[in-house]
């Protein structure tokens, strides 16, 4: 049986997914590397485009289809299932969008399977070629180290394009359980470790030089968590190729010397951390308790990432109850100001599955519920509910400030340098060069979009002018 496992992308989202790094969907590759043999698969990932999918899939040349949707993929999934519908082709979906609404991805495809697949995987595949797939099939949380499961095929490439990293996962599951994120709902709340061994013969066998790995939160919140953590982190040193990486984390990891000391020796170039916000009552409705503890420690948690020589990489999210328009710059300055080397701010959006999607539907706060056509919209940079303290209009005109100073503001190289004073370490600030580089790119791309969309280009205010400030901070900045 030939399958295709297929990735969607929206098409709103201009720039987000077509420029910069092309990162792997690595769930593909996992599930890929379970298919029983006699088989063949190949991965489509619509990062590098729609054509292959739209051109490619036939009949004559597969014989299923499986597709991997987030939820502003879910309406291009649609799109695909339909068309593989009108030729006959066996279709299944799963992920975490089919997961949080399984009924309605059954209305567009053969068979849906709700959460994690990688043990009823082969099951699937052999009713399929069988001719008996069934219409739903449940998953587990599988443990990761007893039955060895987690494992990509490094080996194969997407036929339609080529990834410039590589992606590895070393856990599953995340305990702190943030009202607006799925990951605890779809990969449970305890935190399931693979095998070290065969993390680091995958490891081995990645095929890039830059590692991204994709583990929700890499060094967890406790002593046994990070225990773990230092210990896989110890073989990659011993055992290990030499790769550079970066991954997700929690703040707390900023304190722990001996873990950011062994992750530099192993690779480790920079950490992606929610700070979310820098208000108590925000990480409170957030429900992100590890955050609201050390909210008051983030410049000392930030500077051992930088002490030793890793960059931060900092999420925030603006839209929460307490949010205004000012927000945006706000935080943008803050975080400057704090020393972070990669800031991400997103708009609030509360994806179904979450415990603030069925809240904010309950309160008739939702506006983009024209499903599945709306699913589009849900993609982080559009504001998809009514906010209390602005608009939805007057959050997204405040993060399009923002993105508009990125594009325009000489500050790349600047940032870079800065980062190299702060680590220490040329390779830490050429990993901030090229993901601000990146950054300004698709901030680039995104400004004729945003400016036909509000229809003016941002003009001196009070506002603007402090976001232009966060983009003129550099060296000025006391070191830590």
């Amino acid at each position: 049986m030939r399958i295709a496992l297929i990735n969607p992308i929206t098409r709103r989202t201009q720039g987000y997914h077509t420029v910069g790094s092309y990162i792997p969907q690595l769930g593909l590759q996992v599930l890929a590397e379970l298919v029983p043999d006699g088989h063949q698969v190949d991965i489509i990932d619509e990062c590098f485009g729609s054509q292959y999918t739209d051109t490619m899939v036939t009949r004559e040349r597969y014989d299923l289809v499986g597709v991997t949707a987030y939820t502003s993929g879910a309406t291009r999934a649609y799109e695909i299932a339909a068309a593989c519908r009108a030729q006959g082709i066996p279709t299944i979906i799963g992920g975490p969008h089919a997961s949080a609404v399984p009924q309605e991805t059954a209305r567009w495809f053969d068979s849906v399977a709700v959460g994690e697949c990688d043990e009823i995987w082969p099951q699937i595949v052999r009713d399929a070629a069988a001719g008996k797939l069934r219409p739903l099939y449940k998953g587990q949380l599988s443990d990761l180290e007893q039955t060895g499961l987690g494992r990509a095929r490094q080996s194969l490439r997407p036929v339609n394009g080529r990834y410039d990293v590589s992606a590895i996962q070393t856990s599953r599951g995340c305990p702190v359980g943030c009202e607006y994120c799925s990951v605890t709902e779809f990969n449970g709340a305890p935190i399931r470790r693979r095998r070290i061994a065969d993390i680091v013969r995958e490891w081995n066998e990645t095929t890039r030089p830059f590692t991204f790995v994709v583990d929700d939160n890499f060094f967890g919140v406790g002593p046994r968590h990070a225990e773990w953590a230092k210990e896989l982190l110890r073989a990659i040193i011993r055992h290990g190729k030499r790769r550079l990486w970066f991954s997700q984390t929690t703040i707390n990891m900023g304190e722990d010397e001996e873990g950011l000391r062994l992750a530099y020796r192993a690779g480790c170039r920079g950490m992606l951390v929610g700070f979310e916000t820098f208000n108590q009552a925000s990480l409170q409705e957030y429900h992100k308790g590890i955050n609201r503890n050390n909210l008051q420690r983030y410049q000392e948690l930030v500077n051992g990432f930088h002490r030793a020589g890793i960059a931060v990489f900092g999420g925030f999210i603006i839209g929460a109850d307490q949010d205004t328009p000012e927000t945006v710059a706000e935080t943008a300055l803050q975080a400057v100001r704090m020393g972070i080397d990669i800031i991400q701010v997103t708009n609030l959006t509360p994806l179904p599955g979450t415990k603030m999607y069925d809240r904010y539907k309950a309160e008739g706060r939702l506006i983009a519920t024209n499903y599945p056509e709306d699913w589009e919209r849900y993609t982080f940079v559009e504001t998809v509910y009514n906010p209390k303290n602005m608009s939805a209009r007057e959050l997204d005109e405040a993060i399009y400030e923002l993105r508009h100073a990125a594009a325009r503001e000489n500050w790349v190289v600047k940032r870079a340098l800065r980062t190299l004073i702060r680590t220490r370490s040329l390779t830490t600030a050429m990993f901030v060069l090229g993901m601000n580089r990146g950054w300004k790119r698709m901030a680039k791309v995104q400004a004729p979009h945003d400016a036909r969309r509000f229809g003016f280009a941002p003009a001196p205010s009070p506002r603007f002018n402090k976001i232009r400030e966060s983009f003129r901070i550099h060296l000025d900045v006391g070191i830590a």
